[in-house]
């Protein structure tokens, strides 16, 4: 029986892994998609270490870290489920990683899984993008419509584009687009954005963005393809533009639908969690974006992983006495 099933190849599982190879921990690290949303990061200029990097370079570094200490990682394997009894854990994970159309976590044939058992858990999963869940939305993903604009952006050179949120995210995406497409619009359904102002100060300078507040996204059309994007301004009325991509950066959720059915979690489906990554369950730890802690940072996460398996440590060591 393993020591630790780590959940999530992001700087939360990462970090914990690391610390968790220096302990001389028996463990596994199980992710779906090493890296998560650090991957899918644009410039990154707020990381100890690393004066100006991207998402994607981060995550490299990450998996050179994991290799240099001969992490044993089971990559592109989705976790459907975990049960746990006594003293220790069952994880089920479905090895190629993407769940099918129609599938539901918990419900996957017993020959499609491989299960896993140990004494801890520590579910680092990470969050994914939040949808507007507006007409044409789900019909029009991956045909002009996307959620990761350091993924996609590049596809949309000298294009008309509409960038949907408020936050930093939506302003990351917005500077980058600025320097690829021809024409760059910001729906913000708020009268003001509420990202750092050093992100703001980028974007407003940028002559090929125009800014519209108070606009609430209705409707993105399309036939085979993205063409437009629909809004209500705040006066209620509709107004549409013409566009060929529309990238939607308006929040995450948090990826806990395979935690145990019986961990607490917030209003908001966050996993509960004190400074130490400790959860309602004993043994059952979490960390990063997934949990109830605030301000959802790279550094942070990193912090909560080495938290969340040091503390796993010494529940290991109570145990064995």
């Amino acid at each position: 029986m393993l020591d630790t099933i780590i959940i999530g190849g992001s700087a939360a599982g990462t970090a914990a892994a690391i610390y968790g190879a220096r302990r001389n921990l028996n463990f596994l690290l199980i992710s779906k998609d090493f890296g998560g949303e650090v991957a899918t990061s644009g410039e990154i200029e707020n990381y100890p270490g690393f004066p100006h990097t991207d998402g994607i370079e981060l995550a490299e570094k990450f998996r050179e870290h994991l290799e240099k200490n001969k992490v044993q990682m089971e990559l592109d394997a989705e976790v459907v489920s975990i049960e746990h009894g006594g003293d220790h854990f069952v994880v089920t994970a479905r090895p190629d990683g993407i769940l099918k159309a129609g599938d539901k976590l918990g419900a996957v044939k017993a020959n499609d899984t491989k299960q896993y058992e140990a004494r801890t858990v520590i579910f680092a999963t990470g969050v994914h993008p939040r949808e507007l869940n507006v007409p044409g939305e789900r019909e029009l993903r991956t045909k002009g419509l996307s959620y990761c604009t350091v993924c996609d952006g590049p596809l949309f050179p000298k294009k008309i584009v509409a960038v949907v949120g408020g936050g930093n995210s939506a302003l990351e995406a917005g500077i980058m687009l600025s320097g690829i497409a021809s024409k760059v619009y910001v729906i913000n359904k708020n009268p003001a954005f509420k990202g750092e102002s050093i992100l703001i100060d980028k974007l407003t300078a940028a002559s090929n963005v125009e800014i519209i507040p108070n606009a609430n996204t209705s409707r993105i059309l399309g036939d085979k393809f993205v063409n437009a994007i629909e809004f209500k301004d705040a006066s209620g009325n509709s107004k549409t533009l013409e566009v060929q991509g529309v990238f939607i950066h308006i929040g995450m959720v948090p990826n806990s639908t395979a935690a145990p059915a019986d961990v607490k979690k917030n209003q908001f489906g966050e996993i509960e969690v004190n400074w130490v990554g400790e959860t309602n369950i004993p043994g059952f730890f979490a960390a990063g974006d997934v949990t109830n802690i605030p301000f959802k940072q790279i550094g942070i996460a990193v912090g909560q992983g080495i938290a969340a398996v040091l503390q796993a440590v010494s529940y290991l060591n109570r145990l064995s006495h």
